[in-house]
C-alpha cells in the first residue's frame, strides 16, 4: 500500500504540473515571436505570389504574339493581338484606342484587315485575361496603343506600315513587392520579341518605344 500511495502521490504532482500547461509569460513571448516571423515572412510571401502573377501574364501575352506571328506565316493571312476588356467572353472584342483599363487580349485571323475582331468572320486563335490588379500598357509606336497585327510575311509594322514596329507593352502592377514591379515585352526590328524585368519604382506608367 505504501508503494501504491507513493506512485498515486507522484502521479498526482506530474499530472498537476501538466495541467498548468504555459504561463502568460511564456505565452505571451509565443505570441510575440510568432509575430515577429509573420511580420517577416508576409512581405516575401506577398513578393512572391505578384511575381507569379507578373511572370504568368507575361509569358502568356509572349506566347500569344508568337502564335499569332506563326499563323500569319502558316496560313499566308494577317493575324492580330489586340488588348481586350471582355476576353473571357464568348464574343471577345479589341479594346478602345488607347485604353489603360484593359484586362486580358484575344489573338484572331485577321480575315477583313480591319484590325478588329469579329466572330463572323474572323478566326480567334488565343485569349487571355490577366490576374487581379495587373495593368496592360503599350508604348506610342503600338497601334493604337492596343493593337499588334502581323502580316503574311511575320512582321509587324506600325499603324501607318511604313515601318517595322518598334514597340513595348508593359505588364504592370502598382507595387514595391517585388522591386522589379514590370514585365516589360519589347517587339524590335524584325518583330524580335523578349520580356524584361523592370524595376518601375512601384508606378505603372506607359513605357516609352524600344531603341
Amino acid at each position: 500500500m505504501g508503494r501504491q500511495g507513493s506512485d498515486r502521490a507522484a502521479y498526482g504532482r506530474l499530472s498537476g504540473r501538466a495541467a498548468r500547461g504555459f504561463t502568460m509569460i511564456e505565452l505571451m513571448v509565443a505570441v510575440l515571436v510568432a509575430a515577429i516571423l509573420m511580420a517577416m515572412a508576409v512581405p516575401s510571401f506577398q513578393s512572391t505570389i505578384n511575381s507569379g502573377r507578373l511572370a504568368t501574364a507575361g509569358n502568356e501575352l509572349l506566347t500569344g504574339l508568337q502564335v499569332a506571328r506563326m499563323e500569319a506565316i502558316r496560313y499566308n493571312a494577317r493575324t492580330a493581338v489586340c488588348l481586350s476588356l471582355n476576353a473571357d467572353t464568348s464574343t471577345p472584342t479589341c479594346a478602345a484606342a488607347n485604353t489603360t483599363t484593359a484586362t486580358g487580349w484575344i489573338a484572331f485571323v485577321d480575315a477583313n484587315k480591319n484590325g478588329t475582331y469579329e466572330s463572323a468572320s474572323d478566326r480567334l486563335l488565343r485569349q487571355s485575361t490577366v490576374p487581379p490588379k495587373v495593368l496592360l500598357l503599350a508604348s506610342p509606336a503600338v497601334p493604337d496603343k492596343v493593337r499588334v497585327t502581323f502580316r503574311a510575311d511575320g512582321f509587324a509594322r506600325n499603324k501607318a506600315e511604313t515601318t517595322l514596329l518598334m514597340g513595348a507593352i508593359d505588364i504592370c502592377m502598382v507595387t514595391r513587392r517585388p522591386l522589379e514591379n514590370v514585365r516589360r515585352l519589347n517587339i524590335r526590328t524584325g518583330s524580335r520579341m523578349a520580356l524584361d524585368r523592370v524595376n518601375a519604382t512601384g508606378v505603372c506608367n506607359a513605357p516609352s518605344d524600344p531603341t
